[in-house]
């Protein structure tokens, strides 16, 4: 006579898929999200607000340059120094400062960042700062896509009411999910009890 036993049995190598997998729920957002980012994130019209350009370096190589055009409804009056970074302004024919261009050196898994102070229109509006960032060897992000995108330009809000919530990137969002979906998977498939065959006459 032959019995059946089911036996819970947790494969190393499925138990170790489905841990990679679990870290890439909290790892994917985090890489979405490391982009070049002015803050605040909302502003008073007329306001001297004092604004921040964070940008992280998410690569291997260095970040040697950060460029950035202001919008045209706001005015940048002044700079704060950076120690380690080297200035230039940008400004058309009538003065008007247009942009900024620092040089200098942001190894990877750190962060710079540049402040500055703008005069915001008097009217409510959303300005967004298109951003360029150039690494060691040539590589230059520019971060001036649709909230959507991988490379999406920073935006901020100019108004007196309050503003509505900021919306989740919906590329992080579908990564997060696939990979939740993933390790899920992966977890009921290491702990499927598995069929022996014992036979007590052998």
């Amino acid at each position: 006579m032959t019995r059946r036993l089911r036996k819970s049995t947790l494969s190393p190598r499925l138990a170790a898929r489905a841990v990679v997998l679990l870290l890439a729920i909290l790892v994917a957002p985090s890489i979405v999200f490391a982009h070049a980012v002015v803050f605040p994130k909302t502003s008073s019209p007329g306001a001297y607000e004092k604004y921040v350009l964070r940008v992280p370096n998410e690569r291997d190589v260095p970040t040697i340059k950060v460029e950035i055009r202001f919008p045209e409804a706001v005015r940048v009056v002044s700079f704060s120094e950076v120690p380690g970074w080297k200035l230039q302004v940008l400004a058309d024919s009538t003065q008007r400062v247009t942009g900024a261009v620092w040089t200098g050196v942001l190894p990877k898994e750190r962060f710079v960042e540049f402040p500055f102070v703008a005069v915001n229109p008097k009217d409510s509006a959303s300005v967004t700062w298109p951003t360029y960032q150039t690494y060691e060897g040539g590589e230059r992000v520019e971060w001036t896509g649709p909230d959507s995108s991988f490379t999406p330009v920073s935006s901020t809000l100019i108004a007196d009411s309050t503003p509505a919530p900021v919306k989740v990137s919906r590329i992080s969002l579908y990564v997060s999910i696939i990979a939740l979906l993933f390790a899920l998977t992966a977890l009921a498939v290491a702990l499927r009890p598995r069929t022996m065959d014992i036979n007590p006459g052998s």
